[in-house]
């Protein structure tokens, strides 16, 4: 495609790394209009298990598809003991907005700050992974939380095709990504050129260096390979956010195994800012999970989510669960680390991670803010 229109922004932009202090996590709840009707009674708990863990560390936005929802997500976050409801001082803020999904680090805000009072949500085109699924409705939420008075900037919009789930920072200027999922000709009407996707980068994030992966990929996975479900930058047992967590395959008889094993190898030739190896860290390949009808199911460890005080970490009911959890620790020294069942999720083929959008300090409108 020719190059996109991007809109140019200052200098000064940066995206926060997820480990850098938040004011809370966006979520978007399952509804019954949705692929989750046929197991909403199942995957509704984790949901709430979620909200529970995350309003421990801080607060909550939640987009509610309907009135109806809206009512039933307070009366169960309450019932929880979670703060919930619409009053701007709500721990966990409730909004009425609707939904065709609940991927929320795809159709949600990336922050960035460029030195302003408050981080500025970008709101970035969705199309459900390449006009895979459904999305207009999700397409709309960034917009429809700002109007409603969610966020402490109005959220500016960008048609550039990009999901959340497809980029790592590590708050300092370098991304990491996947050539198949940004540079896919189903994104951005035909696809963007390397050079187009790095100018977009620099533009809207500050990023002066950006690491392409050519290798990895999850079955079941529809989003062509997002970064968050195969590697995770971290700041590391010295803080340096110069540690990569990514996720192996020991199983030389699994299907994965070869793919995964040219990954490891390209992860071990990228090199820091200052010229140095990463440190890596493999986490353990779970058993294969299956749906009702056989499906390979994308479950992995490297789907986990960062709090200020803790990271939840999705599990399996696996014997690898434990020594996951470990790994994580590793990575995340000083924060609690709490594993969460996520096989429902993975029903629809995502996991812990793309429910979920953290939102920097100063993200949110507090009440009584105008």
């Amino acid at each position: 495609m020719d190059a996109p229109n991007i809109e140019g922004s200052p200098g000064a932009r940066r995206l926060p790394a997820e480990w850098e202090p938040q004011d809370g996590v966006l979520l978007t709840w399952p509804h019954a209009d949705s692929d989750w009707a046929p197991i909403l009674a199942e995957v509704e708990p984790v949901f709430v298990e979620i909200a529970v863990a995350i309003a421990r560390s801080e607060r909550l936005v939640v987009a509610c598809h309907d009135g109806a929802l809206q009512a039933r997500v307070e009366a169960l976050l309450r019932a929880a003991g979670v703060d919930a409801g619409a009053a701007a001082d709500a721990h966990a803020r409730l909004f009425c907005v609707p939904s065709d999904d609940t991927w929320a680090r795809d159709h949600g805000p990336i922050c960035v700050t460029d030195g302003g009072a408050a981080p500025l949500p970008l709101s970035f085109r969705f199309r459900g992974w390449g006009g895979k699924f459904p999305a207009e409705r999700d397409d709309a939420i960034t917009g429809a939380l700002s109007a409603l008075g969610a966020f402490a900037r109005d959220a500016r919009r960008l048609e550039l095709e990009l999901e959340g789930g497809a980029i790592e920072s590590d708050g300092r200027g370098t991304l990491l990504t996947t050539r198949s999922c940004v540079l896919n000709a189903n994104r951005n009407d035909g696809g963007i050129r390397l050079a187009d996707a790095e100018r977009a980068f620099a533009q809207q994030f500050g990023a002066h260096r950006v690491l392409w992966l050519s290798h990895g990929h999850l079955e079941g996975d529809d989003t062509d390979s997002h970064i968050d479900t195969l590697v995770r930058l971290a700041p590391g047992a010295d803080g340096r956010g110069e540690t990569l967590v990514y996720q192996g395959c020991d199983d030389a008889d699994d299907p994965h195994h070869a793919d995964l094993s040219a990954m490891r190898d390209e992860l071990r030739a990228l090199r820091t800012a200052t010229g140095t190896p990463y440190t890596l860290l493999a986490l353990p390949w779970p058993q294969a999970q299956h749906d009702d009808v056989g499906e390979r199911l994308p479950a992995t460890y490297a789907n986990y989510l960062i709090l200020n005080d803790a990271v939840l970490v999705p599990t399996y009911d696996d014997p690898a669960d434990a020594a996951a959890l470990q790994v994580v620790a590793m990575a995340h020294p000083g924060r609690a680390i709490l594993g969460i069942d996520c096989r429902w999720l993975s029903w629809q083929h995502g996991s812990l991670h793309c429910v979920t959008m953290q939102l920097p300090r100063g993200s949110l409108r507090r009440g009584g803010e105008r």
